[in-house]
């Protein structure tokens, strides 16, 4: 019996699994939706490397030379996807969370531990064009415990990525508040 990775108690763990099914049904039975929730794939890479590949196709470009770009949305929703890459949501902030109308990470409120990330773009470029404004690099896991085992594709039981998230300090003050992304809560 092989589940992915949740420290839910049970009754959080089932709500989240027919979550996980419904999205996946209705994507089967209508249509690919405009916006994917990231949480309901069991391995997030391969939805990823996906996103890249189909970008790879339409361009003729080598998949090696393609990284993602990100990019914070305005709006939590959209009807239509993107010409390419992926609107993508179900992050969490962990130690810091992200304001609106500065399109920048700031610091946690009081006693608030998480915090809902934005809906964002993963744009498939070519390495070399994508461009970051001054961000911090910050981890993404499946899950808070942050830490994973190498598995045999090469990647982490627990980490998924590190995305570049605007800010007007230097890295190392998110560094030092250990700020993460997780793409699921304990709760």
């Amino acid at each position: 019996a092989k589940s992915y990775p949740s420290f839910k108690p049970l009754a959080g763990y089932v709500t989240d699994l027919l979550e996980r099914l419904n999205f996946l049904r209705e994507w089967l039975e209508e249509k690919p939706p405009a916006t994917y929730w990231i949480s309901a794939f069991f391995f997030q890479h391969a939805f990823m490397t996906a996103s890249k590949q189909n970008y790879s196709r339409a361009e003729t470009i080598p998949i090696d030379a393609i990284g993602l770009q990100f990019e914070m949305l305005p709006s939590s929703s959209y009807a239509k996807p993107p010409a390419l890459g992926v609107y993508v949501y179900g992050f969490f902030f962990e130690g810091a969370r992200w304001d609106k109308k500065q399109k920048r990470i700031l610091e946690s409120e009081p006693k608030v531990l998480f915090t809902t990330a934005p809906l964002m773009w993963f744009q498939p470029k070519r390495t070399v064009q994508i461009r970051h404004p001054p961000s911090y690099l910050c981890p993404v896991y499946k899950t808070g415990d942050r830490r994973g085992i190498l598995a045999t594709t090469g990647h982490s039981t627990n980490f998924i990525l590190d995305i570049n998230v605007p800010s007007d300090v230097p890295p190392e003050h998110w560094v030092q508040r250990g700020v993460a992304m997780l793409s699921q809560l304990d709760d």
